[in-house]
């Protein structure tokens, strides 16, 4: 059946009115198009409201997040009392669980951003607890869970992660990056039927949010991250992945080139259906909160005084040439993880050699998160043709921003974090994703700060307001960007021919003010022209 939209406004054209014929976008025009319509012909009245291509996440955990809706559930406050609250109830209401799992806790929650191992012994009745924090860099443990592990004040940290400790050396109950699978390692895997419940779970949980199709940051996972491939692939079989994913396939960061040929076997095995896994995932740094982020400058102590910490660079920047060359050879995408300055160097360094290797191949090279970018290297992406992908949600003043990582910074790091503003002016091509479970998943939210700099709802400044978006330049980030970074040509725009992945907003957001943008809901989405959401006043 035909679908005539009309009425409202359609982003980036002129026309009123859209008609979708067997999945795809047959016309966009005026009175013209609305002419095509027939009895049999269904009529969506925009009313006003604005018709855009469906949101794409360029970087999202959708099973994993899926799977931590189910599990003790500590995102969306940053109250210790809360979190204590919630992870009793899940333990009464888990009686008959090993462990306590679950995550979504806020570093600016505890002094230093370490919890205590104590705080949490006092409500897990004496099982061991592993719960993630919020942006899946670190983890609270109790007493519990560090004597399974046999961590002691005489256990070394490993070479890619560290225990938080007391000053005789006792572990606080924090465990950071590479640390976490020394407890991880224990924790009951959730099963086959736990990832394909969390995948379908999560798939509803976007569509609601208009989001058609996505890439997955992290399949066949390693380094203490769990392989969550199984679900995607059975979904694919069944029929019941409703939406196309770009699978990411995971670098182990304690291998080198011998991976390469299960990286080839992967990818013919986990591709079919609606399912693609042509992209290989490096993770070359942690996170700033932590000090793990690999800057170009030593980070600060708590009085301001220079370090001699710049970060960790998880895979050796030689080798990474090599490999990112070797994997572009083969027709892989190379997808970053790349949060500090000098991570983003050397992998901007690495695409350049795999371009002076192998010549401009269509693969499409991105670089996810961006926190800090060194001025020098910003024109680097438009001449390597390597797409920025932007987790804007976190561009705006908040207490892991002000508290934990601004005063550890300085002044010449702080001020290069999310250049976004400086990417776009430079003609660089901007993707966009959210990193869920780590944040939202909602576009909105994160186009919301994208364009103001705050929070929705904040009171705060603007973070670096010069680096702010305009709205058209955000949604296209998160429509036309990130669709060709998960190589969907035929989709992100509202043309004739292309799939008709849609989205129709509550409103339009260029008819408000810019700090209302947040407020803005989704009120209807398809997939190749089916309606896979209705909201109540849809």
């Amino acid at each position: 059946m035909d679908t005539l939209f009309t009425g409202g406004h359609l982003f980036g054209t002129t026309g009123d009115a859209l008609l979708v014929r067997d999945g795809r976008i047959a016309a966009v025009g005026g009175d013209d198009v609305r002419e095509l319509a027939t009895a049999r012909t269904e009529v969506v009245e925009l009313r006003g409201r604005l018709l855009l291509p469906g949101f794409q996440d360029a970087h999202v955990h959708a099973v994993t997040g899926g799977v931590e809706l189910g599990q003790c559930d500590l995102s969306g406050t940053t109250s210790v009392d809360e979190y204590l609250r919630r992870i009793e109830s899940y333990g009464r209401a888990h009686p008959g669980a090993e462990w306590v799992i679950g995550g979504g806790w806020s570093m600016e929650s505890f002094a230093g951003g370490v919890p205590e191992k104590e705080v949490l012994d006092r409500v897990t009745g004496g099982r061991p607890a592993f719960l993630m924090n919020r942006d899946h860099h670190g983890a609270w443990v109790n007493t519990a869970a560090l004597e399974r592990a046999g961590i002691d004040a005489h256990t070394p940290d490993p070479a890619d992660g560290r225990i938080d400790r007391r000053s005789d050396g006792e572990p606080a109950g924090g465990l950071q990056e590479g640390a976490m699978d020394l407890v991880a390692a224990l924790v009951p895997e959730a099963t086959a039927a736990d990832r394909l419940a969390g995948l379908l779970r999560a798939q509803e949980l976007l569509h609601s949010l208009g989001v058609t199709a996505w890439q997955d940051a992290l399949m066949c996972g390693a380094n203490g991250y769990p392989d969550v491939s199984d679900a995607y692939l059975t979904a694919s079989r069944d029929g019941s992945l409703v939406s196309d994913v770009e699978g990411a396939l995971w670098w182990r960061r304690d291998q080198g080139s011998e991976q390469i040929p299960a990286l080839v076997e992967q990818r013919e095995r986990l591709t079919g259906g609606r399912l693609r896994c042509r992209t290989v995932k490096f993770m070359l740094d942690g996170v700033a909160e932590n000090f793990t982020a690999a800057m170009t400058a030593p980070y600060r102590d708590a009085c301001g005084r220079p370090t001699g910490n710049s970060g960790i660079s998880f895979v050796e920047p030689q080798a990474l040439a090599e490999y990112v060359t070797a994997v572009d050879a083969l027709g892989f995408q190379a997808h970053f993880h790349a949060l500090g300055d000098r991570a983003v160097r050397e992998a901007l360094d690495a695409i350049a050699a795999a371009r002076d290797a192998n010549g401009h191949r269509d693969t499409r090279p991105h670089l996810a998160h961006l926190q800090v970018v060194h001025p020098d290297d910003v024109r680097r992406f438009g001449a390597l043709d390597a797409t920025a992908n932007l987790q804007s949600y976190w561009a705006a003043h908040e207490p892991q921003m002000d508290e934990l990582t601004i005063p550890f910074l300085g002044p010449g790091l702080a001020e290069r974090q999310y250049p976004f503003g400086d990417l776009h002016r430079a003609g660089v091509r901007l993707a966009a994703g959210s990193d869920w479970p780590v944040s939202t998943p909602d576009p909105l939210q994160a186009i919301h700060v994208a364009v103001n700099r705050s929070l929705p709802g904040s009171d705060e400044p603007a973070f670096l307001p010069e680096q702010r978006l305009g709205l058209e330049v955000a949604l296209r980030a998160y429509t036309a960007g990130s669709a060709f970074v998960n190589h969907r040509d035929d989709t992100g725009a509202l043309l004739a021919g292309q799939r008709a992945d849609l989205v129709v907003l509550d409103r339009d957001p260029f008819a408000g003010p810019v700090d209302a943008i947040g407020g803005t809901r989704v009120a209807l989405t398809y997939v190749d022209g089916e309606r896979v959401h209705a909201s109540r006043e849809a």
